[in-house]
């Protein structure tokens, strides 16, 4: 029951939704690309870039302000790059985002060593991160206000941000192209809409969210950059949106899920057990989870093609 209690309770609740946070809003980033018809594995690439431009624009400037919106437009930058190769040159979408992947971790390892002369990680007093904030009228509500006390801004950002994608996706025009150009690009194409375009812009959408996503992790999470921190985390808010059913608030409640089990595998390493385990736990339940989405597909299809016969 000890064990129980320390794996289960309030805290562990509060650290799954700060852990969460940054697999929300690159899942929500990602959202628009698979809403599109493009699958954006380049996310994590485009998170790395956030984080690291975060960093440094928060060493210089002693400026959040300026360090989100670096964060952002670097973030934004990256997803260009992307966009260019897999939907301007129309380029392997797959290898286009593993290429950003592997150039994000590279370049920004060699700025860490060329900039700061530093292997490893940066932490330095001059970076500033995210303020905590405590808004009252949710704090105060009986039975979870604890939920939302210690937060930085950014995560009752993210949780906001999924109402207005959902307005978004849903009930703009602009969403409605995203939308049309994935189900149907050339229906699309042929009442004057460019899925080219389209696609193009919602790379860019997802570059905006995966920005702030790295600077979340380099400046509310840590207040410091170390080399590849984004560890998988693009990876696994994919897995959030198609497991979350391409929704915004399935999305948002699979990176709770991600959350949560990262949460309790690290209480798992402060009882004991080996840290190997405790690593791989998250990306376990990534794989798990994909086959029980495979399996289930599997299932309806088979059920469909029953149906039709």
């Amino acid at each position: 029951m000890d064990i129980l209690h320390n794996l289960f309770n309030l805290g562990t609740l509060v650290a799954g939704i700060r852990i969460a946070t940054p697999i929300l809003l690159a899942g929500l980033g990602g959202l628009h690309t698979m809403q599109a018809n493009i699958l954006n594995i380049g996310m994590e690439g485009m998170m790395l870039f956030g984080a690291f431009s975060a960093v440094l624009v928060s060493y210089y400037t002693g400026s959040i302000i300026f360090a989100t919106i670096a964060a952002i437009l670097v973030g934004v930058l990256a997803a260009v790059i992307f966009g260019l190769f897999g939907v301007k040159f129309k380029c392997n979408i797959i290898v286009a985002g593993i290429a950003i992947n592997l150039f994000g971790v590279a370049f920004t390892i060699y700025l860490l060593r060329s900039i700061f002369h530093v292997r490893g990680a940066l932490s330095h007093p001059k970076i500033v991160g995210f303020p905590v904030m405590d808004f009252p009228v949710l704090s105060s509500l009986p039975y979870i206000g604890e939920l939302f006390k210690g937060h930085s801004i950014i995560v009752y950002v993210a949780f906001l941000m999924v109402f207005l994608v959902h307005l978004f996706l849903y009930r703009t025009p602009k969403g409605l192209h995203i939308r049309s150009v994935g189900e149907h690009a050339e229906a699309a194409a042929s009442v004057g809409i460019s899925p080219d375009r389209i696609r193009f812009q919602a790379v860019m959408i997802s570059g905006f969210f995966c920005g702030l996503a790295g600077a979340y992790l380099s400046l509310a999470q840590t207040r410091m950059f170390v080399e590849n921190m984004v560890a998988g985390r693009g990876f696994i808010a994919l897995a959030a949106i198609y497991f979350g059913g391409g929704t915004p608030v399935g999305t948002m409640l699979a990176a709770l899920l991600f959350g949560f089990a990262e949460a309790v595998s690290l209480r798992l390493q402060t009882l004991g057990f080996p840290s190997q385990f405790v690593l791989m736990t998250p990306y376990l339940m990534t794989v798990f989870i994909l086959i029980i989405i495979s399996y289930v597909k599997k299932v309806h299809s088979q059920k469909r093609k029953y149906e039709i016969a």
